[in-house]
Parts: structure tokens; sequence; C-alpha cells
């Protein structure tokens, strides 16, 4: 197992220093899905809920995420972002998330691609729940990253 960059020697947690490394382009694409009952499903699609358009808030909830990841997550680094792309999409048992994050930086965005991917999730809930309370967030997690020091990463490899 690779030594844990957020904890020094006296196994304390620390925020890494990255004033040395190389900027590079980097992008991750993260994912989540809301498990619902077609009746929900329904509701939101429509666009007719009672909170207004459920995919539209929830796509908007997770670029503001993306933005904020370092203030939710103590030690990640205020990144510049380039770009944050979230969409939320109909799916067999409910609602399909996809988050997009770009930058050009000395380290990765691949937790402000979790964040935005899971804050637009809970945001769905949120929308949704005085419709159904049952609903399951599930299958959050990183589908890919490109660019720095440890290089490209597919889920699907």
């Amino acid at each position: 197992m690779s030594k844990l960059t957020h904890i020094d020697d006296q196994g304390r947690a620390r925020m890494v220093d990255v004033s040395d490394k190389v900027s590079t382009a980097r992008e991750a694409v993260a994912a989540g899905f809301v498990r619902m009952s077609p009746e929900t499903l329904a509701l939101a699609v429509s666009g007719s809920g009672r909170k207004g358009d459920v995919r539209a808030v929830a796509e908007l909830a997770g670029v503001m995420a993306a933005k904020k990841t370092s203030d939710l997550i103590p030690l990640c680094h205020p990144l510049a972002l380039s770009k944050v792309e979230v969409s939320v999409e109909p799916a067999d048992g409910g609602l399909a998330v996809t988050a997009r994050v770009k930058t050009t930086g000395p380290t990765g965005v691949e937790m402000e691609a979790l964040t935005a991917a899971s804050i637009a999730c809970l945001t769905i809930y949120d929308m949704l729940k005085a419709a159904e309370k049952g609903m399951v967030i599930e299958a959050v997690r990183l589908l890919e990253k490109t660019g720095g020091k440890s290089g490209d990463w597919s889920a699907e490899a």
C-alpha cells in the first residue's frame, strides 16, 4: 500500500504541498444515481414538482458545490476551475447524475467532481422528498481522471 499523502511522518493530517508540482490540464468525471419509484421519476422529469424543475436545480447545485469543495473537504486545495458540467438524466429506476470538472493546475479535480455529483444527488432528494422519502442515493463514484503525476485512470480499466 502506498503512503497516504495527507498524513505526515508523525501521523497527523496535513494539506499536501503542491507548490513544486507542474501545472497540467486535469479533468475528472464522477457519477451518482438516485433510485426512486416510477411515479416520482415521472414527477421529476415533468418539471412540475412543487419546488420547480428538479433536474435544473440539481445541475446548478452540483456546479455550485464543485466550486465550494475546499470549503467542505478540509484538506482540499482551493482551485480555479475552468469547467464544471453537471447532467441529470432519467434512467431505468431513477435519475443518473454525471459531473465533469476541468482545471489547469498542480493538483487534480477528483474531489470536485465527486462533490458535484454528491450534492446534485442530495438536491434531487431534497426536491422530491415530499413525494417519496424512501429514495436511495447510490453509486457515487469516480469514473475517470486525466492529468497529473499519477496519469490517467478509468473505472472501466
